[in-house]
């Protein structure tokens, strides 16, 4: 299959690249920085000769959006929320004017769009939308928002012939570089992964191999369509998720961490609270209704094969010679 990744040189789309291209597919890579012969560029906003890349291919995933690694400022939010927004319109207006349309259109989205809360995990039937919640920060409404507005420009788009699936991801975990998992074991290898604010916010995660055969899945799954959660059947709360990270890594004591602190650490690493901060309980009904099953599904098995591929990575990065 062809297949094009809008937004593909981040680490998901690493992660879709190198999976999808040893798996024999041609893989499109659209970005601003073009560096290799597949790569296309484009500036996530306009239409352009970038859209030729479209017509004829079988699959289209949208990963373009500015990182929410960083700190949560007016001006990073309305950066995140026009990247998101006016990429995904403008992949719509491409698909629409395609000859030869794709079949799918893959759109990342966020479990980030459900609510903040402790009592019951949220699925794509039952689960509530976050935004009107008590006791959290305003400005995580807006996080929402982002999310709300992503997915409706992907419903709005008027693509007819090509079924879109919206990706209700949670934090894909891999040991790449510069991840989530990566930051993760950095903080437990420095015995500073403890709980966080008591830890009882819920963690939802998926195995970058999972994440990788869930979008196989989907696009081999004609029947399915609309809002697809992306996570992994056991969430956990934080200090129970660091405890089995810190294990992995064989760190025996993770310091805990208060509100202020977390602030502090934030702004240092130039990131936010609501990233350590929200309870994101969620869970993929209608993946597992379609019948996926989850290879990674529990967070200690998951864990302990991330942390022996980031070792083997580690050893190669420092015996490969320098150039």
């Amino acid at each position: 299959m062809k297949i094009v990744l809008p937004g593909g040189t981040g680490q998901v789309g690493t992660i879709l690249d190198r999976a999808l291209s040893a798996a024999g597919h041609e893989v499109v890579v659209m970005t601003r920085r073009p560096r290799r012969p597949r790569d296309v560029a484009w500036d996530g906003a306009t239409l352009g000769p970038w859209a030729e890349a479209l017509d004829g291919a079988d699959v289209v995933v949208n990963l373009a959006g500015r990182s929410v690694s960083c700190r949560y400022t007016p001006e990073n939010l309305r950066t995140m929320m026009d990247s998101r927004v006016d990429s995904t319109r403008v992949v719509g207006e491409a698909i629409a004017s395609a000859r030869r349309p794709p079949k799918v259109w893959l759109q990342m989205s966020t479990a980030t769009i459900y609510a903040h809360r402790f009592d019951a995990a949220n699925d794509e039937a039952t689960g509530v939308i976050g935004g009107t919640e008590g006791g959290v920060p305003d400005y995580w409404a807006y996080s929402v928002e982002i999310a709300r507005n992503w997915e409706r420009a992907q419903e709005e788009a008027a693509t007819p012939g090509t079924r879109k699936v919206a990706l209700r991801a949670a934090m894909v975990m891999s040991p790449d570089r510069g991840g989530v998992f990566d930051m993760l074991s950095r903080l437990a290898r420095l015995g500073l992964g403890g709980p966080v604010a008591g830890g009882r916010q819920y963690v939802s995660w998926i195995h970058d191999e999972d994440f990788v055969r869930a979008v196989e899945f989907l696009i081999a799954r004609e029947d399915v369509e609309g809002a697809v959660n992306l996570a992994a059947p056991g969430p956990l709360p934080q200090r129970a998720f660091m405890r089995v990270l810190r294990r992995a890594w064989g760190v025996p004591v993770g310091l805990p961490a208060s509100r202020w602190m977390a602030e502090v650490g934030a702004f240092v690493l130039r990131s936010d609270t609501e990233l350590l901060l929200k309870s994101r309980r969620v869970v993929s009904g209608r993946l597992e209704d379609a019948g996926f099953a989850f290879a990674w599904s529990g967070w200690e098995g998951a864990a302990g094969d991330l942390v022996r591929r980031a070792r083997v990575r580690g050893k190669v990065s420092r015996s490969s010679p320098r150039p």
